[in-house]
């Protein structure tokens, strides 16, 4: 059983985290894999930017006609990482979390409602009359730096940690921050910031973030 043997020093500490290859599987890869598309194989960890990787795979669910429907019927059959409920709790009863992914509510919920529904921010679909993805929608432009200079502006100091290049204005814009269990080439690009690889090594790098 995951614990943190830390105590907060102070009030004033914020986690915020990515979702997909954190807490939970990397949701499209398993669309690919049940689907047997490959190209939807492809994640933020292959492609930077984010709206080139959402468009590409729009047309590729168009290509093929897979429904909303035809990925929560994938999503359902997904469970947590081994040890993301016990760590999550252990976070939330040392400290804050927010989870602060690209992923939409659409695929979360299930998984979220097995993670006990911590706080969650994400986007959201547009789905038309067919149950086809039309489009989606984004809070505002680089949204993860913004959740993390929103917690700035109320005074608290953020902790982050994310494995993709969408994540890495969070870290950026973050007192401080490290990587979990990322690709070779997040690591190559992104030198400076330590890694994680397990919950255990997880929780030494936060409690000596503190």
């Amino acid at each position: 059983m995951i614990t943190l043997a830390f105590k907060l020093k102070d009030d004033m500490h914020i986690i915020c985290s990515d979702l997909e290859g954190v807490w939970i599987p990397e949701i499209w890869v398993n669309v690919a894999q049940k689907t047997g598309i490959d190209e939807l194989k492809l994640t933020t960890r292959d492609i930077k930017d984010y709206d080139e990787l959402m468009t590409y795979r729009l047309k590729i669910l168009k290509q093929h006609k897979i429904t909303l429907g035809d990925i929560q019927d994938v999503i359902a059959t997904l469970k947590p990482l081994d040890g993301a409920l016990e760590m999550i709790k252990s976070l939330q009863a040392q400290s804050r979390l927010i989870i602060v992914s690209d992923t939409f509510l659409e695929f979360a919920q299930p998984l979220m409602k097995q993670l006990d529904y911590p706080t969650l921010f994400c986007h959201s679909l547009e789905v038309d009359d067919k149950d086809m993805i039309v489009g989606y929608k984004i809070r505002q432009p680089d949204p993860k730096r913004q959740v993390v200079k929103a917690l700035q502006s109320l005074k608290y100091e953020v902790i982050a940690f994310g494995d993709s290049y969408n994540d890495m204005s969070m870290l950026e814009q973050a007192e401080k921050a490290f990587l979990y269990r990322p690709p070779q080439v997040v690591i190559d690009d992104y030198p400076q910031y330590p890694i994680a690889t397990n919950y255990d090594e997880m929780k030494v790098l936060i409690e000596s973030m503190y």
